[in-house]
């Protein structure tokens, strides 16, 4: 199986250095007190890393009402660097589960595990190169004569779509050690990274704006953050999961277009080296980029899916050798819980220039 954060998100961690290394493994974070009760279904959503922005809008739910609201007592299970979540998932340890991206899920189909994504609250993969500004990379072909720091995470998996559709080599990648200071060093260089993070730390260590290459934005199609749910859970508690869907992406546009104090409060109760600096660049990059809503989600709302996005990248990955043909890719996911427009109205009421 494909590790739980995929495609450099330990690296911004570590490289950004806002990670709670010290977080105790398994710290619950339950609704507020006048929640618990009795009516109230309990259910349990791990995510796959410690907390920080790029969970906002799951903690948002939590903290401003909205899981309760929609009849939901929801603990958050966080993840960090000793914690799977994804296994308390398939144990039934947990009810759902924040995955990565949508290789995720098609690996989970590859080894019959029991899952199903129900919603993706990332249209966009947050990947990204970092480039010097003397490089001049103006789009992603740019970056093929420069050294391409690289995460072993990384190599089998986004790195091949970029030797299949846009012809880079291997010959020049280095290993990407978590460090930003080798691409720091070499400006004939560019490091991956997340949109939301590395870009902050190289702005803070070093004093310049890097170039920033989206991968998205040049085809690479997966989906992120998305939902995970077992699917005997989905089948026997349809409503539960639906409630949870809902109240999760109202808790995204009240995290991106409402006050997100709330939400803020809450991770940095949490992971205490987060800081309110990081915070407001990654939820200001989320929108900038259209990670969260853009794409089908402007009219089918947040946490959109479509069987033709997963088409298209299911074809992208078999032809880079990533993901095997023989597998039925549309067991990964379902579209029967997103699409409905829900929180719609939240957008265009907090940002009508959207």
């Amino acid at each position: 199986m494909l590790p739980s954060r995929q495609l450099g998100l330990l690296s911004r961690a570590i490289a950004a250095g806002f990670a709670s290394v010290g977080l105790v493994a398994l710290v619950l974070i339950a609704s507020p007190a006048s929640a618990q009760k009795a009516d109230l279904d309990k259910v349990s959503f791990g995510t796959n890393w410690v907390a920080e922005a790029e969970h906002g809008g799951f903690f948002q739910a939590v903290a401003d009402g909205t899981y309760k609201n929609y009849g939901l007592d929801v603990t958050i299970v966080p993840g960090g660097p000793n914690v799977n979540n994804r296994i308390q998932l398939i144990a039934g340890k947990i009810d759902f589960f924040m995955s990565a991206n949508t290789l995720q899920s098609f690996d989970a189909v590859a080894n019959k595990v029991p899952v199903v994504a129900v919603a993706a609250m990332f249209q966009k993969d947050p990947q990204v190169f970092l480039a010097h500004p003397e490089s001049k990379i103006a789009k992603l072909e740019d970056l093929k004569p420069l050294t391409l720091f690289v995460s072993k995470e990384g190599m089998p998996t986004y790195f091949q779509w970029l030797k299949s559709e846009y012809g880079f080599s291997e010959d020049k990648v280095k290993p990407y050690t978590f460090n930003a200071q080798p691409f720091l060093a070499d400006k004939k260089s560019a490091m991956q990274g997340y949109v939301t993070s590395e870009p902050f730390a190289v702005e803070q260590q070093a004093k310049f704006k890097p170039t920033v290459i989206l991968l998205a934005d040049f085809g690479f199609s997966t989906y992120s953050t998305l939902i995970e749910t077992r699917v005997d859970f989905a089948d026997k508690k349809p409503d539960v999961v639906q409630r949870f869907v809902d109240a999760s992406i109202v808790g995204w546009y009240n995290y991106l277009y409402g006050d997100a104090k709330p939400g803020n409060a809450l991770i940095k109760k949490l992971n205490a080296e987060m800081s309110d600096e990081l915070l407001a660049y990654s939820i200001d990059k989320m929108k900038q980029y259209g990670i969260v809503d853009s794409g089908d989600s402007l009219k089918d709302g947040i946490g959109a899916m479509s069987d033709a996005r997963m088409a298209d990248f299911f074809g992208k990955m078999v032809r880079a050798g990533v993901t095997s043909r023989d597998i039925d890719y549309r067991k990964a996911y379902t579209l029967r819980f997103i699409n409905k427009g829900v929180g719609l109205d939240l957008r265009s009421k907090n940002s009508p220039k959207n």
